[in-house]
């Protein structure tokens, strides 16, 4: 997720505040702009997903967003959500360097543990990869990320629905007044601003975009053997599918060639 953003896309600022005396970080943000050019991705590539599925995704997507927002800069996450029901994989993954979320769903061929996972993956500069699985309760998206705040990161974290796509997350911090924490309602995010003191730490910003390319789906088939390569092309043309956001190419097979041949010259 290195490339420069396209300046066609709608991004959203996700501000971080600290509640003071309770210890604790605020992040929130409008997410209206970002699924919109979701919406605007699916209509290009003819994806239609359930109106309950699609729900489900733009909460994964809205929950990767709030986390990396209270990430390093340099941090980068990948979220697999395995669902049980209805049986589905959620895959959603974001950077802020530069501020990018995509993601999409898995129906077919998806593995039946019986239960639901939340594998999370973190990338970060000169740091080796972390990768750590939690099973969670329920089909709440959401809910499902709070689950993984508490089992994996081991701290107490709230995320609030509100009006007009605002989300705000609350994680607590060490020293955090939990109880607090705990205790908070839909009704006490919309006064929280007059009842605590709020300082604002930094505003970052997000776009729905994956950016990806037919070419950048070329490594994955140079992986293919020549029998396999030769019924993907058999057409002279290959129908290839961005495993991140869905994206549909079609591409001929002179474009691979030329590729591979700029690899090995």
């Amino acid at each position: 997720m290195s490339q420069m953003l396209s300046p066609d896309l709608s991004a959203i600022e996700i501000r971080c505040y600290f509640v003071r005396k309770r210890n604790c970080l605020l992040v929130r943000g409008r997410f209206g702009p970002l699924y919109m050019d979701y919406y605007l991705h699916l209509m290009q590539h003819g994806i239609k997903h359930p109106d309950k599925l699609d729900q489900m995704l733009k909460d994964g997507l809205t929950g990767v967003a709030l986390h990396l927002a209270s990430r390093p800069h340099d941090e980068g996450c990948a979220w697999t959500i395995n669902l049980h029901d209805p049986l589905l994989n959620i895959f959603v993954t974001g950077a802020t360097i530069p501020g990018r979320v995509t993601g999409r769903l898995f129906t077919e061929d998806v593995k039946d543990t019986g239960k639901s996972l939340f594998i999370a993956q973190t990338t970060r500069t000169h740091m080796q990869n972390r990768q750590s699985m939690i099973e969670f309760q329920g089909n709440d998206v959401l809910a499902a990320v709070e689950q993984f705040y508490t089992q994996s990161e081991q701290r107490l974290t709230r995320i609030f629905r509100l009006e007009d796509e605002d989300f705000v997350q609350i994680s607590a911090e060490p020293d955090a007044d939990e109880e607090w924490l705990a205790g908070l309602t839909d009704a006490d995010i919309l006064t929280l601003d007059e009842a605590e003191h709020l300082t604002l730490l930094e505003t970052r910003s997000y776009v729905f975009d994956c950016g990806c390319t037919a070419e950048r789906m070329f490594p994955m088939l140079s992986r293919l053997n020549e029998e396999d390569l030769g019924y993907i092309f058999e057409d002279g043309s290959a129908t290839i599918t961005c495993p991140r956001c869905a994206a549909i190419f079609r591409t001929p097979k002179s474009d691979f060639d030329e590729w591979k041949s700029r690899q090995t010259s």
